[in-house]
């Protein structure tokens, strides 16, 4: 007799039927890139970059970037490739006609944040600090063994910042603004051309991309976990290579369908 889980894990095998039609938002560390232990060793592969050329123009640009990255740094990673990004999990956000928007958390509160996360990598040697400006994030990648203690120390500066919010990732731990997450992020890009009107795809890994997910499962679209992990994403891949084989796979077919409309 089947489970749950085993039918679950039976409707999150089947990906969506390929196409250019949709508004594809890509999550970038583990779905595009592989992760490595310091974020500023990644590098996109040039395939990866051909790859994402072609979906969107297949896709008549209607694809975009959306990480807990900043967008200069997205940009070098891609570089020549200046897409559509939504970066700091939407406390920044590049739209498709190349216009900035940016949150701005009260300075008082930045400073306050700022000092309290140096001081936790400061007691913990071999934690990386990230500093994103308005967010930051401490990497426990190369000393797992304080991945709890950096937790708990900053879920006691977090209590009293109602303005921030702590999430989790994959072997880090990242103080946001609480008022930003993926999905708002993708319900922007969705009020404007040239993804408004298409169904989206929200593809992602980690633990911060559930909101794209859950903002996705409510507006009809696909959402796609690549790798293990409890999520409430409606399909499921392996790995990237799966992702990255379904992305392509969406950009041929609408190089088809471009080509049959030529024809006619």
């Amino acid at each position: 007799m089947s489970t749950s889980l085993d039918r679950l894990h039976r409707e999150k095998a089947q990906l969506p039927q390929p196409s250019a039609a949709y508004a594809f938002f890509l999550d970038v560390d583990g779905t595009l890139i592989g992760l490595r232990e310091r974020p500023d060793q990644v590098a996109c592969p040039p395939e990866v970059r051909s790859l994402l050329g072609g979906l969107r123009k297949a896709a008549d640009g209607a694809l975009a970037l959306v990480s807990g990255r900043r967008i200069e740094t997205l940009d070098e990673i891609f570089s020549p490739l200046r897409l559509p990004t939504a970066g700091l999990h939407g406390a920044e956000r590049r739209d498709a006609g190349g216009r900035i928007h940016r949150l701005h958390p009260d300075p008082q509160v930045l400073s306050r944040v700022h000092r309290a996360v140096a001081e936790v990598a400061h007691a913990h040697p071999g934690v990386l600090l990230e500093d994103k400006g308005v967010s930051l994030a401490l990497h426990y990648r190369a000393l797992p063994e304080a991945g709890e203690a950096v937790r708990k120390a900053l879920e006691a500066f977090v209590a009293s910042v109602p303005e921030y919010s702590l999430k989790p990732g994959k072997m880090v731990w990242e103080l946001r603004p609480a008022d930003c997450d993926k999905g708002r992020a993708v319900q922007a890009f969705l009020a404007e051309a040239p993804f408004a009107n298409r169904r989206p795809v929200f593809a992602g890994d980690d633990v911060t991309d559930e909101d794209g997910f859950q903002f996705v499962n409510g507006r009809n679209g696909y959402s796609i976990r690549v790798g293990a992990g409890e999520t409430v994403a409606r399909f499921r891949v392996a790995d990237r290579d799966g992702i990255l084989e379904w992305l392509g796979s969406c950009a041929a077919q609408g190089s088809m369908e471009a080509g049959e409309d030529v024809a006619r």
